[in-house]
């Protein structure tokens, strides 16, 4: 009997190696699995498909099939051919956009309005007036979203829509509201708006505590949105006296045909998280409202490819003058540094404002292990001294802008799910430039010789921090 059971317990893990072995793209995470597949016979086999095996694509391509039958998601929609005169024809943009159009399955859009928005002081009231506007719905998604003053009046905002006839949806991530002891949701019981939460922390859907939600969207009525970097919590009000670990960040509103795609990724969102079937539906169409080209890219272990990582890269070889790249967490791949290397290489002017201090240390430590293979190559690193500085924006010379939620670090570009928006707009790209040069001004330039005068045990610890820099 104990002969037999170890066979069974064999052929699961061999045949759970090779199903790693056919599927994984990476080969480090292959041989990863595989060996814990056969050193622990049964066991490693079972973890392998409990945290090695993506259910969710199966999943999602599910439901954007379910969607096919919606008309914005239909590339030669007569709207957007119309102007396709109004398109960037630099050749930088339209290799950027021949890029975009074969990564993604979203088309570039014209006629949209973009409004810079700079912190909660500014980004709240926004939103806030938005959704107190609201006649038709409001969908709202937020990696964090707690119950301190700010979400409260968030929540008391929502209620009161929902009250008023107004089809209100709350998605929040589940790991991210464990940043606070008391949930939301709680504040949502019993009153008619819909929150649900995204990859709850269950055995019964598979245990994915590594792939979190990471998208901040927000969708009023179809013709007003909002998305960036920051979530809705107090730390954002960073210009406002007596805010605990203040966070600098900055937000979008977005008006025209780029808000259909922002919907569209909600829905996909709201879809797999409550398992409702996804019906085809005629959403009213997105007014023409102004003049900037944008398109939304959603992300994520959902999607078939690495998209972020592809536009990323293929930004950074489009370059002819300069980069501007500002991102709380740097900890680009291989070929993401080769290809910041070989821009700068190739004479373009290449800037990265980082945080001073990180407000998750190890991070900060596993980037400081890979700066010299910048500094070497002449590139411009500048720490930006406190508050935190929470902002993403990759900014190609003063044509192309690309903001969102998404980091450059392996989680976002590979385990988040993220919602990203280009941009061709003189003038959202100019101020966004302004707005960059001048948190420059304020920063310290890094030297390689700082670098090289760390002590032994803090670059010990910050090549250490490193070698786990795929996880953090």
């Amino acid at each position: 009997m104990l002969t037999f059971l170890l066979a069974i317990l064999w052929i699961f893990s061999l045949l759970s190696a090779g199903h790693a072995l056919l599927t994984k793209r990476d080969p480090r995470a292959a041989v990863g699995w595989i060996i814990t597949c056969l050193a622990l016979p049964g066991l490693g086999a079972l973890v392998y498909w409990i945290l090695g095996v993506n259910r969710i694509r199966t999943r999602s391509r599910e439901i954007q099939e379910q969607g096919q039958g919606m008309h914005w998601l239909h590339v030669d929609r007569p709207a957007e051919q119309k102007h396709i005169k109004h398109f960037p024809t630099s050749s930088t943009s339209q290799a950027l956009i021949k890029l975009s159009d074969a990564v993604t399955r979203r088309p570039l859009t014209f006629g949209n309005k973009i409004t810079v928005l700079y912190n909660g002081e500014q980004t709240y009231p926004a939103m806030l007036e938005a959704i107190g506007k609201a006649k038709q719905s409001i969908f709202l998604s937020s990696y964090i979203l707690i119950p301190d003053q700010t979400g409260q009046q968030f929540a008391r905002e929502l209620v009161a829509a929902a009250e008023r006839g107004v089809d209100v949806r709350v998605l929040i991530d589940a790991f991210g509201e464990l940043y606070s002891l008391k949930k939301i949701r709680q504040i949502f019981r019993g009153t008619k708006v819909k929150a649900t939460t995204f990859l709850p922390l269950t055995l019964l859907r598979g245990f994915y505590l590594n792939l979190r939600n990471h998208r901040k969207l927000l969708i009023i009525d179809h013709d007003c949105s909002f998305t960036g970097g920051m979530n809705i919590r107090d730390r954002h009000l960073s210009m406002t006296p007596g805010t605990l670990s203040p966070i600098i960040d900055v937000h979008f509103r977005l008006e025209g045909p780029i808000c259909e795609q922002l919907r569209d990724a909600f829905m996909e969102d709201w879809h797999y998280a409550t398992d409702e079937k996804r019906e085809p539906c005629e959403w009213p169409t997105s007014p023409v409202i102004g003049n900037a080209c944008c398109r939304g890219i959603s992300a994520g272990p959902n999607e078939q490819h690495e998209k972020l990582n592809w536009i990323l890269i293929g930004a950074l070889s489009c370059a002819k003058s300069h980069i501007r790249i500002m991102t709380p967490y740097f900890l680009p791949n291989r070929a993401q540094l080769a290809a910041i290397n070989t821009a700068a290489l190739r004479g373009v002017q290449v800037d990265i404002l980082l945080p001073k201090e990180s407000n998750l240390p190890y991070v900060g430590w596993a980037t400081n292990a890979l700066l010299f293979e910048l500094l070497e190559h002449k590139i411009n690193i500048y720490f930006q001294p406190p508050p935190f500085t929470h902002s993403k924006i990759l900014l190609i010379d003063d044509e192309y802008a690309l903001v969102g939620s998404a980091n450059i670090d392996p989680r976002s570009l590979r385990l988040n799910f993220e919602f990203n928006v280009e941009i061709f707009d003189s003038n959202t790209v100019g101020e966004l430039i302004s707005h960059f040069d001048n948190s420059r001004k304020q920063a310290r330039k890094v030297s390689l010789e700082d670098m090289d005068k760390r002590s032994l045990p803090t670059r010990l610890r910050d090549s250490f921090c490193r070698l786990f820099s795929p996880y953090l």
